[in-house]
């Protein structure tokens, strides 16, 4: 027997099929799919109890589905931040947590947490928690990103330096761990290597405009400080390209 959905959700299905990183089978993702994109909808218009309400539908319907659980810590995340209420920040933590209990490689997951976390003022659980990852998997560029990111936003780059290099070995087309590298090298002064990184880079995917805009101030050889950050730092969140997983 078919997979009967409405119209509605057979749109919404559609175009996040198309888009998302994530590979699922059978009536029940497909249903997932459509609760976890309206959900993301709702949210993008501040609508958080209504999309907090389809994403855990979405958890009812795949228990095992990872990026349902982010999206209802995310949401949770953002009330907290909002309203500062402990019990949204909890509420948070505990699903962030059942997201990685599913999938102990969701960047986005770690990243949300981590952010969670210094937000609480718990700074030694965020880097236990990213240290723990990259210990766990070593062959993961993006566990050596993530502990870079956070090691550079609390002033240490020599070591945020060691781990990019570490992701770059692991993969290295990786275009974040080579645009971040090139950030952290401009910072310290050596133009010449982050010139080379950041066009390695644009080498993989041309589609950075501000890396791109970077390279043409170095080539024409000035090269003020940079107003952005090639990767922002963990004060915010911010998740992967997926119509069924909030931005």
């Amino acid at each position: 027997m078919g997979c009967r959905v409405g119209r509605k959700a057979r749109d919404l299905a559609g175009f996040a099929l198309a888009a998302s990183l994530s590979v699922f089978t059978g009536c029940e993702s497909f249903i997932a799919q459509s609760r976890n994109a309206e959900g993301v909808q709702l949210y993008q218009q501040a609508r958080y109890q209504d999309a907090l309400h389809e994403f855990q539908e979405a958890t009812y319907v795949e228990p095992y589905n990872a990026d349902a659980f982010y999206n209802l810590a995310a949401t949770y995340h953002r009330m907290n931040t909002m309203e500062h209420r402990q019990v949204d920040a909890d509420q948070a933590e505990t699903y962030y947590n059942l997201c990685l209990d599913r999938n102990p490689n969701h960047t986005a997951c770690y990243r949300g947490l981590a952010v969670l976390l210094i937000e609480q003022g718990r700074r030694d659980d965020a880097f236990r928690l990213m240290e723990g990852w990259a210990q766990r998997e070593p062959n993961v560029a993006d566990a050596k990103i993530e502990l870079a990111r956070l090691n550079e936003e609390f002033g240490n780059r020599p070591a945020a330096k060691e781990h990019l290099l570490e992701a770059i070995a692991i993969q290295p087309g990786n275009t974040r761990a080579l645009a971040a590298l090139g950030k952290i090298r401009e910072d310290s002064g050596d133009s010449a290597q982050a010139l080379a990184n950041y066009q390695r880079s644009l080498w993989y995917d041309g589609r950075q405009p501000q890396l791109a805009s970077r390279v043409s101030v170095l080539q024409a050889g000035s090269a003020p400080a940079p107003a952005y950050s090639v990767e922002a730092a963990p004060t915010r969140l911010v998740e992967r390209d997926s119509t069924t997983q909030i931005r």
